[in-house]
């Protein structure tokens, strides 16, 4: 489910900024102006997250176009939640290179047709990031006192302890093969990380 459209930005493109994203003003000439996807665009994002790699810049940019209509459409937060991958990866590795190539060299994910700047291919490429930054989901928070984790806005109710007098459970043993199995999963997990994983621990 995309949102992809090219826009005449009714301007000549910068020499820097043609050699990022390599499009052309004769490739933009015949598409539409902003105020003619825009409608569309706030519907595809209206009540979602956006997920940008150094917000800021691109959130700026959107919301001066969406001033420049006049036409009472206020800003991209307005409509939805903006998250900035960057400032994230930031607090996850600080002092390193953090911007999107760097991201896909340290968590392994295949980057090698982004030879340009381009906007669907890094939102797809972003998208892997993000999941690996986040180990697939957001942390989930399983304190015993019933709070609130305030990463993932994921409430937990307070345990009850269940009195077990009287209860006969049947005990389930991993057969030898399922050992095997899970071991060899952990072996591919310390190959991974450089170290054994907290269950050898």
């Amino acid at each position: 489910n995309n949102f992809h459209a090219y826009i005449n930005p009714e301007r000549a493109s910068e020499e820097g900024a043609l050699e990022v994203h390599g499009i052309t003003e004769e490739f933009l000439a015949d598409k539409p102006l902003f105020n003619e996807i825009v409608d569309d665009f706030i519907q595809f994002i209206d009540g979602a997250q956006l997920i940008i790699h150094n917000a800021p810049f691109d959130v700026g940019f959107l919301n001066h176009e969406l001033n420049l209509l006049n036409a009472g459409k206020g800003k991209i937060e307005d409509y939805c939640t903006v998250l900035d991958s960057l400032e994230m990866a930031k607090k996850k590795f600080p002092g390193q290179k953090n911007n999107l190539d760097a991201l896909c060299r340290r968590y392994e994910i295949d980057n090698s047709k982004r030879t340009l700047h381009g906007a669907l291919l890094d939102s797809e490429i972003l998208a892997d990031v993000y999941l690996a930054m986040t180990g697939g989901q957001e942390s989930l928070s399983l304190s015993a006192d019933g709070s609130e984790d305030n990463e993932s806005g994921v409430y937990i109710e307070k345990y009850t302890q269940v009195n077990r007098d009287g209860l006969n459970f049947k005990r389930v043993y991993a057969s030898e093969e399922e050992i095997k199995v899970h071991n060899g999963n952990l072996d591919l997990i310390a190959m991974k990380c450089g170290e054994d994983p907290v269950w050898r621990r």
